[in-house]
């Protein structure tokens, strides 16, 4: 009867890690470099300008400040028939946040329409995917 016991606790073992192995809970963090996409769809609450289309929003771990950090990569289109400044804030669930503005410098003038601005926001610190986001993208006055 022992012998029983032994082997259903361990097929019950191995049926726990299979289903967490399933179900996502055991992932692992991406490559330095690779890109990736930040979170899930869900996990992703945007409000962006009827001016602004947004391009591109992923996420790369790189080598800065000593250590692999999580960047944000960006990219915003006007699609409006007006030249545009967009302010870009990025917040994530454990209280960290990143942005700033498209163009970064309007010496070269602000975004002409169909034009697309990029940037990549480091966040320091930070050293595995966030679980939630909430990416704000916003027109500057004129």
């Amino acid at each position: 009867m022992n012998r029983f016991k032994g082997v259903s606790t361990w097929l019950l073992v191995i049926l726990a890690v299979a289903g967490l192995t399933m179900t996502g809970c055991v992932t692992a963090k991406p490559k330095p470099g690779e890109v990736f996409s930040c979170v899930k769809e869900s996990k992703l609450d945007k409000t962006i300008a009827p001016e602004a289309q947004l391009e591109d929003f992923s996420c790369v771990f790189k080598e800065k400040w000593g250590s692999e950090t999580l960047h944000f990569n960006v990219a915003i289109k006007n699609v409006s028939n007006t030249d545009q400044r967009f302010k870009v804030n990025i917040f994530l669930d454990n209280g960290k946040a990143v942005g700033g503005l498209l163009p970064r410098k309007i010496k070269k003038g602000l975004l002409k329409p169909g034009q697309t601005a990029k940037y990549v926001y480091p966040v320091k610190n930070m050293d595995k995917q966030p679980k939630a986001i909430m990416l704000i993208v916003k027109t500057m006055e004129k």
